[in-house]
């Protein structure tokens, strides 16, 4: 149950520290997590990025400030990590749906965001279709990007949509087209606290690479392998969510390993209801 733990703890730690400027990679590292698998288990498990969560807690709180003192609003925005009143007065009635004035003696307008509870059924998770299984190191070419962790669960499925035009279209050259899609490769950015990258990748042949194109090697590692069989990007999205739910608080033998994770998709239409995919977790002996 340690992914559990950490999360419920992580949970605390923001609530203790929502007034300064924290970071969810000082989170991470405040309950030993890597920061890749922190933020990307926090959004499965509670439908928020981190910032997000952050950022409503504060609002929330605020909207209380306001009801309950006569703190200015320049002086609520500074304390809630605001630049300006402008941008949390902004801020403030996108959330609530009014501003702060409006929202001054008027308890029942405030949208309430109160601190999450962690609750998770782990009696599902040896029933999963997965292998464990080793793999030497091998180097994948594809296009990389970068993404935000707040906005990558609508911006991914976008730059699929924009490769898949762009095949169809012939701006990508033969070799490209039959190589290319076998992979979606997420990697942590240790360099960007926000972001992580993305790779709609392939096997590298060794050939020469195009213009617009990169070579990642993957490390040998080994490798929790998930079944996902259906529709996409439903079945493999209930695979990805029952595993940070399931198989990871509920294994007694295995814990992440690295800031990585691999999307295998196959040949044929992605739409039936018989269509294969799987997802790969790099996974290590717990001591």
């Amino acid at each position: 149950m340690e992914w559990i733990r950490s999360l419920k703890l992580a949970i605390n730690y923001m609530e203790k520290h929502l007034l300064e400027n924290i970071s969810a990679d000082e989170v991470a590292d405040a309950v030993f997590m890597s920061s890749f698998y922190f933020q990307k288990g926090f959004k499965i498990m509670t439908g928020y990025a981190v910032g997000e969560y952050i950022r409503y807690r504060r609002l929330y709180m605020a909207a209380l400030d306001i009801i309950s003192s006569n703190e200015k609003v320049i002086d609520l925005a500074y304390k809630y990590g605001y630049d300006t009143p402008e941008s949390f007065t902004k801020a403030f009635s996108r959330f609530h749906g009014v501003s702060p004035k409006q929202i001054k003696g008027d308890a029942k307008r405030i949208k309430t965001f109160l601190p999450l509870k962690i609750n998770v059924s782990v009696k599902g998770g040896n029933d999963m279709d997965y292998v464990i299984e080793k793999m030497e190191a091998m180097k994948v070419i594809g296009y990389e990007r970068k993404f935000l962790y707040e906005t990558a669960y609508h911006e991914i499925p976008k730059f699929w949509s924009e490769f898949s035009y762009n095949c169809m279209n012939g701006k990508n050259n033969e070799q490209v087209q039959n190589v290319i899609g076998e992979f979606g490769i997420c990697i942590e950015d240790n360099s960007k606290q926000k972001e992580f990258l993305y790779m709609i990748a392939g096997t590298y042949n060794g050939s020469s690479v195009p213009e617009g194109m990169k070579i990642f090697e993957i490390p040998a590692l080994e490798w929790a392998k998930f079944k996902c069989t259906g529709p996409m990007p439903g079945a493999l999205q209930s695979v990805n969510t029952k595993i940070f739910k399931e198989w990871l608080p509920g294994n007694p033998d295995y814990e992440i390993a690295t800031g990585m994770n691999i999307e295998w998709y196959s040949n044929g239409d992605c739409s039936s209801s018989d269509y294969e995919s799987e997802i790969w977790i790099p996974v290590k002996k717990k001591q």
